[in-house]
């Protein structure tokens, strides 16, 4: 014996039965981003997954893009590819009285449901939160909105960038005040996914005492406010309002963004004690009047910047990075995303996936970001054993199917016992 997990057999049927929880069925009826998300990560710890699209297209984002990869009958958006591996996809129209018998029947049989509908939709289609309770005490509803479900806007419609703005994160990014910027990547999405499927895992703690489930909410709008940290006491507490700086922090320094001869590197002297090992690098006195402590550095910050990128400018970040470590000071390249992928590091840490693809055959997929140790599988693997592509739309349909006919008689046969 290795120590190791003895897998076990899993009526749930899901593809893997490894995995901290892998004796759990997630109905996906989320689309485009912070919904599936959560889902996948929920996947991405040994659940099985399944997603419910409606035949014409599924889901949203199955439709974004370019790039699209594939043949030209069976493309696949990569948008799509990003937020939907380790889970089933059934095609139902919940338009139709069919459509809602399966939801109905797919509803009793699983522990979470995911929805990002505008508030009142799910009502429409026969299943306000008292029929799901009604169809199953124990389940567990995530329920993501835009900027909330209720309040004076509630059940406004919630797209990532238009979120950025009205929750004040673009006021904060860019290279200056006038300059409001959303990040690179949609991040309200993502970070109300990752609230969501916090507080999902919270509310099945829960159900382990009480036996039933409950409502877990969240929103574009709350899981941006939930990340203003500093910026946020800023003002609740001493009334200052940040703004868009670029890449030079507010209330450290020298701690940014610095050109050197070949590339941009990022240094953060987070201490006293680092500042007076840095500053001889740059060619500043530790003592220099205008840079002696951090409250200084920081209303100087201007000058600071301009002192650095003069000492950068004619070295290379080969040369600039290892003596930046030899002395302990944090600093780091700032990389395109195409040298992420190459690099040795990112590879280690299990953050690239090889998974086949039922049209597209191999390929590679950012990985999952937690890694569990001293669990079934291999560490890197973020609990699972293996891992699934994303699925081709009603790819799992007849398997799903059928494993609710084997659901309903056994607990058919339970009830009778009883």
């Amino acid at each position: 014996m290795d120590g190791r997990a003895t897998p076990h057999t899993c009526r749930k049927g899901c593809f893997d039965v490894s995995g901290p929880l892998c004796d759990l069925v997630v109905l996906d009826l989320s689309r485009a981003l912070a919904g599936p998300h959560a889902a996948m990560m929920l996947g991405d710890m040994g659940a099985r997954v399944i997603k419910v699209e409606n035949p014409d297209g599924g889901d949203d984002t199955r439709g974004w893009g370019p790039p699209f990869v594939g043949a030209e009958d069976a493309r696949e958006s990569t948008y799509f590819l990003s937020c939907n591996r380790n889970k089933e996809s059934i095609v139902l129209d919940l338009k139709t009285e069919e459509g809602r018998r399966t939801l109905a029947r797919l509803i009793r049989h699983s522990d979470v449901l995911v929805e990002n509908f505008r508030t009142g939709v799910l009502d429409r289609l026969g299943f306000p939160m008292e029929e799901l309770t009604r169809l199953n005490p124990r389940l567990v509803v995530l329920s993501i909105t835009g900027f909330g479900h209720d309040g004076p806007q509630g059940g406004r419609p919630g797209y990532d960038q238009i979120a950025q703005g009205e929750a004040g994160l673009m006021s904060l990014t860019g290279p200056g005040p006038d300059d409001p910027t959303r990040i690179g990547v949609p991040i309200g999405d993502l970070l109300a996914g990752m609230y969501g499927a916090y507080g999902v895992v919270a509310a099945l703690h829960e159900r382990e005492r009480t036996g039933l489930g409950r409502v877990v909410r969240t929103s574009l709008l709350a899981a941006i406010v939930g990340v203003h940290a500093f910026q946020g006491t800023n003002y609740t507490v001493a009334g200052q309002v940040g703004r868009a700086q670029g890449n030079l922090h507010p209330s450290l320094q020298p701690y940014g963004s610095y050109r050197c001869r070949d590339a941009i590197i990022q240094v953060a002297v987070g201490s006293e004690k680092l500042w007076a090992k840095f500053a001889p690098m740059v060619g500043l006195a530790v003592d220099d009047a205008r840079f002696a402590v951090n409250a200084d550095r920081v209303v100087n910050r201007a000058e600071l910047a301009d002192a650095i990128n003069a000492a950068f400018a004619e070295r290379a970040v080969d040369e600039l990075l290892p003596e930046l470590a030899a002395a302990g000071i944090p600093a780091g390249e700032v990389r395109t995303i195409d040298r992420v992928y190459e690099w040795d590091q990112t590879k280690s840490q299990g953050l690239l996936l090889d998974v086949m693809h039922s049209t597209l055959g191999p390929i590679t997929l950012p990985g999952p970001p937690i890694r569990l140790d001293g669990v079934a599988g291999d560490a890197a693997d973020g609990g699972r054993r293996r891992h699934e592509a994303p699925p081709t739309l009603g790819q799992h349909t007849d398997s799903v199917q059928a494993w609710l006919d084997a659901e309903d008689a056994r607990a058919l046969h339970a009830a009778r016992r009883a």
